[in-house]
């Protein structure tokens, strides 16, 4: 797919590309379908992590938020809470050097207390090792609670000098361990067939896009992205305001 660079720039919200924010949903029913542990949908699912961010810079997207773990999702088995938590241990690990070879930044957003050490040690490597990364920032979103967030940052800002939403952006940007201030989503993208948001960026999805899909996080393809990116460039982002059209 050839982005045209006229209707991106119009259509982002900062000049750095596209900030896209995926919900992976689906690897459970995607096992259970095929009579497997869910956390080899799970394991699976990685897959999916692997083809998107390769195909993310070429489709015109400059920063990819994914959600893999959620707050709510401590409240799972065990069994399943610590396989996730080691596939992510293993992606980060094996990862980082992919990431540093490509360009791609790697950040990790959400709460970090809760994590197990040695996974916290595999997250600040990675960070450090892939900082340089300018092709891409790939933002993985683990512990993460929208609405956590935003009662923090609320806290936070008890102690500002300057009360806007550019501040309590920053604020938002400094509690989920974000390289600035939470960053506006242009496109956010649902695989597994459910149309909620599920505390995923509340604040930042205030004007994005949003693209539902049947297709299980498993099964989703590069040309799934893609679709969903030329269905993004063809809407019109009016922000409350009128359409071209009629305010001629």
């Amino acid at each position: 797919m050839s982005v045209p660079i006229n209707k991106l720039v119009q259509q982002t919200a900062t000049s750095n590309g596209l900030h896209v924010a995926i919900l992976l949903d689906g690897n459970g029913r995607w096992a259970g379908q095929r009579g497997l542990a869910r956390s080899e949908g799970h394991r699976a699912g990685v897959e999916s992590v692997r083809r998107v961010v390769r195909a993310a810079p070429g489709l015109g997207i400059g920063t990819l938020t994914l959600y893999a773990f959620s707050s709510d999702n401590w409240g799972r088995p065990m069994s399943e809470v610590n396989a996730l938590l080691g596939l992510l241990e293993e992606y980060f690990r094996a990862e980082a050097p992919k990431c540093v070879t490509e360009g791609i930044r790697l950040r990790v957003i959400g709460r970090r207390d809760r994590l197990p050490p040695s996974l916290k040690q595999s997250i600040d490597a990675a960070e450090r090792a892939t900082a340089a990364g300018r092709a891409l920032e790939l933002r993985i979103a683990v512990d993460y609670s929208s609405r956590d967030a935003i009662l923090r940052a609320a806290c936070w800002m008890m102690s500002s000098l300057e009360v806007s939403q550019r501040e309590f952006a920053k604020r938002l940007g400094e509690v989920t361990h974000s390289t600035g201030a939470a960053l506006d989503v242009d496109l956010l993208i649902r695989t597994g067939g459910d149309r909620r948001l599920s505390d995923f960026m509340l604040w930042e999805c205030a004007y994005a896009e949003l693209f539902f899909t049947p297709v299980m996080w498993p099964d989703f393809k590069a040309s799934d992205l893609e679709s969903a990116v030329e269905d993004f460039l063809g809407r019109e982002r009016r922000y409350g305001r009128l359409s071209e059209a009629a305010a001629s």
